[in-house]
């Protein structure tokens, strides 16, 4: 078995363990492509869906990029069976339309947003209004501790470094 990457922590607990998953839950998970997905941090999309995997089935799964994402990285995000969403400019926003969406879907309990950026804090608030668990995923160094604060689950991923 590999060294697993990741952590997985319930807000108030230390974290989620192998003898206590919580199964059953739906989830509807973002990604940031440009905020996660850069090389110096080395995390893997399988990384990412396998800690998920702890928590709940993954039903939607989206990578948002902007249109200088290459396109190895392109194919990757297909090959792991999630959808790329291509934007031309700053992915904010289309990242904000994908997570609202999912927010108001009643076939999704869990909201799970691959950030490290303060900026998506309202959309985890709107989707604890409308009931849904939340998870944010992200990795050192920037990852917003409000974001994590406000989150249900925490899924810190480990950097990889490249030496």
């Amino acid at each position: 078995m590999k060294e697993a990457l990741f952590k997985v922590l319930r807000r108030g607990e230390r974290e989620v363990s192998e003898s206590r998953p919580i199964k059953g839950k739906s989830i509807g998970l973002i990604i940031d492509g440009p905020n996660i997905l850069r090389k110096e941090f080395g995390i893997k999309l399988e990384d990412i869906v396998e800690a998920l995997e702890r928590i709940g089935k993954l039903r939607v799964a989206k990578v948002v990029l902007n249109q200088y994402a290459p396109q190895g990285l392109i194919e990757a995000v297909v090959n792991q069976g999630l959808e790329p969403i291509i934007v031309a400019g700053d992915t904010d926003v289309r990242i904000a339309i994908e997570a609202m969406e999912l927010i108001y879907n009643s076939d999704v309990d869990v909201i799970a947003l691959a950030t490290r950026d303060a900026d998506f804090l309202p959309l985890i608030n709107e989707a604890k209004r409308k009931g849904k668990e939340t998870i944010v995923i992200g990795v050192e160094p920037g990852f917003s501790v409000a974001l994590q604060n406000a989150a249900d689950y925490v899924i810190r991923m480990e950097r990889k470094d490249s030496s």
